[in-house]
């Protein structure tokens, strides 16, 4: 049976269908334009084939699909359907684009991106941008049409069904906290959607943002109904200009439809959603230190219990999802639980985003599905290390996780530990390092930006994560002792231990990573 959310949809869904006729027998140019592609001239690219493009073709303006190496990128879509795909696209190039196809095509992989098995991601660089017609043509707010149709707590029993685990580093179920929220007595609740993403190596929320910033929008409006949330806050970082703007005009969009606003959809239900911009810093992506920085406070962690979601943004419960976990929850709720269950593994369902960096040959942001190895992802969908070079190991989960070599190439992505030296997926960067790159030094790197980002309220983290830097410096220099390699040990434990937040407890991930995976180095460096 057919809700009547649900008619309130198809009758925007036959709005946009009516103003896409508009387009019917003319040829779709799509321009993908984000934060990566803006910086090899994709905005000029869109604004040569717009300057010059026929009546029978129009310019769609979409985010990035991820083959960032291959930017700018042009798809065209002939009236028959015919698609043809050009990569490393420049402004001269536009008249000969809009003549013919014969430009060389993409060396990469084409739609339905071999290897990959895109949910999150699907949609991204096809969509297109200047209105949300497109994004309801292609199944967009059904998920949110479905689950206003139905009582609260079915949608939670629906997205605990399906496994899904927050995205953003920590994994915890993510309809737990909407159930927590919901039934802690308040007045006033809030969901913050958590697109900080300050860490080096990680980039996939804001191609999200970029993107499919309606999926992002419709996943948090499904999660706030679930709660009983009134207010939604979008918690971006305050670097992330192109991302802020695509999101704030997704959400006028969606409140010029009614999506956003007073009876969204017919059911009854009254949101609001605001974009907030971060206070900068790799520790605002920490819950409680985002709420601080959104209440005016300092960038610095709160103390728990108790939780955000007993006593979170103004004192009042508070569910913090990251994006990348509130895009899943459309394709829960339209496809249904056991759909979402059927891809990933024994520990996590579903997929993952990876941002994937270094030394390969494609670099960019890919999705698959939970349990491929480390070495699918550097060598089948990165196409290895660039120029033929070794692996030296890889970097995986940011500054808070640690490098693994190249024997552990064969490692599934999973949530949490990869291994027990402290190696974690985090937020899902890949950061691969080749044979010309001082593996000790890239460790030195992520450890001097840990104690670079750290905010200074509690002592071990504040004293110690330095003292990590300056124990490295002397072995690296040639100048270290045993007596530094003691001081490494002993000062990840007790950070790791005693600090209050997330940064210093996994501050010392990179060395421990180290110490079991190169300690013969290190130690032959203290004896020299």
């Amino acid at each position: 049976m057919t809700s009547h959310t649900q008619r309130a949809r198809d009758v925007l869904k036959a709005s946009a269908a009516h103003r896409a006729a508009a387009y019917s027998g003319k040829t779709r140019i799509v321009v993908q334009v984000g934060h990566c592609s803006s910086s090899v001239d994709s905005v000029q690219v869109a604004e040569a084939l717009a300057s010059q493009a026929p009546d029978s073709a129009y310019i769609v303006t979409a985010g990035c699909d991820g083959d960032c190496y291959d930017a700018p990128r042009v798809v065209v879509t002939a009236p028959d359907g015919a698609r043809s795909v050009f990569g490393g696209v420049m402004t001269k190039d536009a008249r000969r684009i809009l003549e013919s196809t014969s430009l060389p095509k993409q060396n990469g992989a084409t739609p339905p991106y071999a290897g990959q098995h895109r949910v999150v991601l699907h949609g991204c660089g096809d969509i297109a941008l200047t209105s949300i017609d497109e994004y309801l043509l292609t199944g967009g707010y059904a998920g949110l049409a479905k689950a206003l149709g139905a009582p609260q707590e079915k949608v939670i029993d629906e997205v605990k069904a399906s496994g899904l685990l927050g995205r953003g580093g920590a994994y915890f179920p993510a309809a737990m906290k909407w159930e927590s929220a919901r039934k802690f007595p308040s007045p006033d609740r809030y969901v913050v959607v958590n697109c900080e993403e300050g860490e080096p190596g990680i980039f996939k929320d804001r191609h999200l943002m970029e993107g499919m910033p309606h999926r992002i929008i419709e996943g948090a409006l499904i999660a706030a109904y679930a709660a009983g949330v009134h207010t939604i806050y979008i918690y971006i970082n305050a670097d992330a200009e192109l991302s802020t703007q695509r999101m704030q005009q997704a959400v006028d969009q969606a409140a010029q439809a009614g999506i956003i606003g007073e009876d969204v959809l017919g059911s009854g239900y009254n949101v609001s959603v605001t974009v907030r911009r971060g206070a900068g810093g790799y520790v605002c992506g920490e819950e409680t230190t985002l709420l601080n920085t959104m209440e005016g406070d300092r960038r610095e962690p709160r103390l728990r219990p108790p939780f955000p979601t007993e006593a979170g943004l103004f004192g009042r419960p508070t569910v913090i999802n990251n994006a990348e976990t509130l895009a899943s929850v459309p394709v829960i709720m339209a496809h249904g639980a056991a759909a979402f269950a059927e891809t990933g593994s024994e520990k996590a369902t579903g997929t993952k985003v990876i941002s994937l960096s270094g030394s390969v040959e494609r670099p960019g942001v890919v999705e698959v599905p939970m349990g491929t190895t480390l070495r699918e992802i550097v060598f089948g969908l990165g196409g290895g290390i660039v120029g033929g070079k070794a692996i030296a190991g890889v970097a995986v989960g940011g500054p808070s996780s640690g490098v693994l070599p190249e024997s552990m190439l064969e490692t599934a992505i999973a949530p949490g530990m990869l291994h027990e030296s402290g190696v974690m997926l985090g937020a899902g960067g890949v950061i691969a390092l080749d044979e010309n790159v001082d593996v000790l030094e890239a460790v030195r790197s992520l450890a001097k930006y840990n104690a670079d980002e750290s905010c200074g309220k509690c002592t071990p983290c504040r004293e110690g994560t330095p003292r990590m830097v300056d124990a490295l410096d002397r072995l690296l220099s040639g100048a270290g002792s045993s007596g530094d390699l003691d001081e490494l040990r002993e000062l990840v434990e007790v950070v790791g231990a005693a600090s209050l937040c997330g940064l210093g407890q996994a501050a010392g991930g990179p060395i421990n990573s180290a110490l079991h995976f190169f300690g013969d180095r290190l130690t032959a460096l203290a004896r020299s």
